[in-house]
């Protein structure tokens, strides 16, 4: 029997039980990957991150209760907690490896944690009627990122009206999809939908926000902005454009820490 010791931490969390919900486990090598899922589906958790030491740094990947994903921002800044805080205390940065999607490093932001991801690229296109009809919206604009569909509405209220389809949406080809729109208190707000990867609205989604990071960016003239995921848990993030990399910020919170026996 193997133990592999497990922590849950609470990723862009205003304080215990706010932002989004991330297991990490910590492994001398990689587990069989079907193993991996296995954890994952038990966890029953949004994302589980499994680490691994890599010298100094660390590789990285990433599991949702179905699927294996090719990144994910709030497992990581709960990985980058995990380190920074239990296994390495006293360090300022961690560097992570993907096999997907390169290298990502954590550091410390005074109070915060801020990721280091690659910015994501936009395409203007036409919002899939599947889509349009599972969300019950009128799209102002729509685009296709690296894995997902961004679509802006016209207010903030109308992303926090937005009652999907769960059953129809699983069938979009897409990893999710993104509702967007100004905020009335921050930059912007959003929501994200992935019930294809297992999770029919994910609480706060890192990896959504090098999407909406550069499409803000260009319309409110400004590299540095403050954000909301609308969930029903919330989470706040503070996101900078950088180029080809998107900074993306936000508090973390321990909730739980134990051994996984498989």
């Amino acid at each position: 029997m193997k133990s592999i010791p497990v922590f849950q931490v609470d990723a862009f969390a205003d304080g215990p039980f706010t932002g989004n919900p991330a297991a990490v486990c910590l492994s001398g090598d990689w587990l069989p990957g079907d193993v991996m899922q296995k954890i994952a589906a038990e966890n029953n958790l949004a994302e589980t991150a499994f680490i691994v030491p890599d010298g100094t740094d660390y590789k990285i990947r990433w599991f949702t209760p179905l699927v294996e994903v090719d990144l994910c921002g709030h497992a990581t800044l709960a990985s980058g907690f995990v380190v920074l805080n239990n296994l390495n205390p006293g360090a300022k940065e961690v560097i992570f490896h993907s096999l997907y999607s390169g290298s990502l490093s954590v550091s410390h932001k005074g109070d915060m944690l801020e990721l280091n991801f690659p910015t994501d690229t936009l395409t203007r296109c036409q919002l899939p009627e599947l889509i349009k009809k599972s969300l019950d919206i009128n799209p102002v604009e729509c685009f296709t990122g690296r894995s997902d569909y961004l679509v802006m509405l016209k207010n903030e209220a109308e992303v926090l009206n937005v009652r999907p389809d769960f059953r129809r949406l699983a069938s979009a080809d897409s990893r999710g999809v993104i509702v967007t729109a100004k905020g009335n208190d921050v930059d912007f707000v959003s929501r994200f939908f992935a019930p294809q990867a297992g999770i029919d609205e994910d609480p706060v989604t890192g990896s959504a926000h090098t999407t909406l990071t550069p499409f803000w960016s260009s319309r409110l003239g400004k590299t540095t902005m403050t954000a909301r995921q609308l969930s029903a848990r919330g989470g706040y993030l503070e996101c900078t454009l950088k180029g080809d990399r998107t900074l993306i910020a936000g508090r973390a919170v321990l909730y739980l820490k134990g051994v996984i026996y498989v």
